[in-house]
């Protein structure tokens, strides 16, 4: 693969295969159709990035005291 030659990659949401490159606006997704659909899974709290709550309610306390 040259410098030159986009990277191939999978779609998140349909899993289609698509060119990573500047000319894709919609990267890494295929579409504006599954951006939306990935963007009202977030927003529909279907994905969440792992933590605890204990720890966010922990760390949102140090950032009270600091004021």
């Amino acid at each position: 693969m040259t410098p030159s030659t986009p990277r191939i990659v999978l779609c998140p949401t349909c899993g289609k295969r698509v060119k990573w490159s500047a000319r894709n606006e919609f990267r890494p997704f295929c579409s504006e159709r599954c951006k939306l659909i990935d963007l009202g899974a977030w927003a529909a709290e279907e994905h969440r990035i792992p933590g605890s709550e204990i720890d966010d309610d922990l760390l949102s306390g140090e950032l009270d005291d600091e004021r």
